[in-house]
């Protein structure tokens, strides 16, 4: 994903009313891809190195479990800006 597509995509947890759900300047993101959050962008600022490693289990009631679900998110090995959907959980 180039800059410019970045700059456009909605970002997880942005308010459905939001006028401007996009990112923000100086802030860092990742791209979800698959799963019931895909192409989301997770906004990742401040997260350390382990914190990235790990990827993660984001609230949705979209994903198989409905209300209360998690969808699971990893780093992708050959590029990390992107993250792969691993599964849901309830």
């Amino acid at each position: 994903m180039d800059e410019e597509a970045l700059m456009r995509g909605r970002v997880y947890g942005a308010d459905h009313d939001d006028p401007d759900p996009g990112p923000g300047p100086g802030r860092v993101y990742r791209e979800l891809c698959g799963g019931p959050l895909d192409g989301l962008l997770l906004d990742v600022t401040g997260w350390g190195a382990d914190a990235l490693a790990d990827g993660a289990a984001l609230p949705t009631e979209i994903g198989r479990f409905g209300s209360g679900g998690r969808a699971h998110y990893g780093p992708r090995p050959a590029d990390p800006r992107r993250w792969d959907w691993v599964g849901d959980s309830g």
